[in-house]
């Protein structure tokens, strides 16, 4: 089945079948190996970095391919598929790019986008242990220094933490009282006294979402990225992560439905009728979840068309929704799969692999307690 409409360009089309033979001669043949190793997934990023895939929503006169929520979020679901780690880092790299985009100056957009686009990987941190899942709070974490800033922080996890050549990182400034009055910045990833902290978890071994220390880490003006202060309004316009963290549990939800559906049709389990029903309520789940998918992908290509960085409200919950049901649904269809293939399923392989890393669906930030609880904060005030 083709990943994108009927009405899909020709370009469209080529970089269709360029990413399904990385998925198919790459991403997936990896997929146990990063799993058993906890490697970090280089030469799947490297792959999809030659096809600028990893520049999807970057406008093309800044290197990238200019494309749709629809494309990057249909990507990531077909990533996440085959190797959630990898998904997880495309999402992380994709968000830290549109941040540059929307609130980058002219300047930083040239000079980190098109390295973006064709093989630096960036990551967003932001989330410090005394806030707990409150992503958006920080402690006192950057000094005014020379013609720029020091940063001394710790963050608790970071997606691609140790690995990535920039991160977007969000702090607070000094004679600030507001633990919510943060800042970001463009921080290079080879500096000396940035150390990443080890990433031994349940699942999604690859994407190693450990801790992140920046001592005595000097950023120049030019790289801080906004306004001081300006990083509430930043933090909670999350639209690509968002979208992106709901298609990659929407994918892993497939990835198992199809290794249940292939399993059960070739032992001929689908004779039996209880077998067949559990499939089809799993089917029936996806189905669902990919149209309110293509609902919320209309509504942000409509925010993008009027330059809206800013969410509404009610988009906003919206997406927070959706990321809690997909990660349900993961959870759903990872029961359902090792119900319908018992022991094969339970053995070491891709449905044992896809069962541990829907966990982390359950906790990653926003975690789906915190996420509910952000949700009715606003429907109740």
């Amino acid at each position: 089945m083709s990943i994108l409409s009927a009405k899909s360009t020709k370009k469209e089309n080529n970089l269709e079948a360029k990413l399904l033979k990385i998925i198919n001669h790459t991403i997936e043949a990896n997929a146990e190996f990063i799993d058993k190793t906890k490697q970090f997934p280089h030469k799947n990023l490297e792959e999809l970095s030659k096809e600028k895939i990893t520049g999807i929503l970057v406008p093309s006169k800044y290197g990238g391919l200019g494309q749709s929520y629809d494309l990057f979020s249909t990507i990531t679901q077909k990533i996440a598929a085959a190797c959630p780690s990898t998904a997880l880092i495309f999402t992380m790299h994709v968000e830290a790019t549109r941040l540059i985009n929307e609130y980058g100056t002219e300047e930083q957009k040239q000079r980190w986008l098109p390295l973006a686009s064709s093989g630096y990987l960036g990551t967003t941190s932001t989330s410090e242990a005394r806030y707990g899942g409150e992503y958006w709070k920080n402690a006192v974490g950057a000094e005014p220094s020379m013609d720029g800033y020091l940063i001394n922080s710790q963050k608790s996890f970071t997606t691609s933490s140790g690995q990535a050549d920039f991160y977007i990182f969000q702090t607070r400034l000094s004679g600030t009282e507001d633990p919510e009055e943060t800042t970001y910045f463009i921080v290079k990833g080879n500096q000396e006294g940035i150390k990443s902290g080890e990433w031994n978890a349940l699942g999604v071994k690859g994407n190693h979402s450990g801790s992140l220390s920046l001592v005595n880490v000097y950023v120049a003006k030019e790289d801080r990225l906004g306004k001081e202060g300006q990083g509430k309004k930043i933090v909670h316009s999350g639209t690509s992560y968002l979208i992106g963290l709901g298609s990659v549990w929407l994918g892993v939800a497939e990835g198992l439905f199809q290794e249940a559906y292939y399993h059960v049709k070739k032992k001929g389990l689908h004779n039996h009728q209880i077998i067949r029903n559990e499939l089809i309520k799993a089917k029936g789940y996806i189905t669902g979840l990919n149209g309110w998918k293509d609902s919320l992908i209309r509504k942000l290509e409509k925010q993008r068309d009027y330059n809206q960085t800013e969410l509404p409200q009610e988009l906003s919950n919206e997406l927070l929704e959706f990321k809690i049901a997909t990660s349900e649904l993961a959870n759903k269809v990872a029961q359902i799969t090792m119900d319908v293939t018992g022991g094969f399923g339970y053995k070491s392989g891709r449905i044992e692999r896809l069962y541990r890393d829907a966990r982390a669906g359950i906790v990653m930030g926003p975690s789906n307690h915190l996420a509910r609880e952000l949700i009715s904060r606003q429907i109740f005030k």
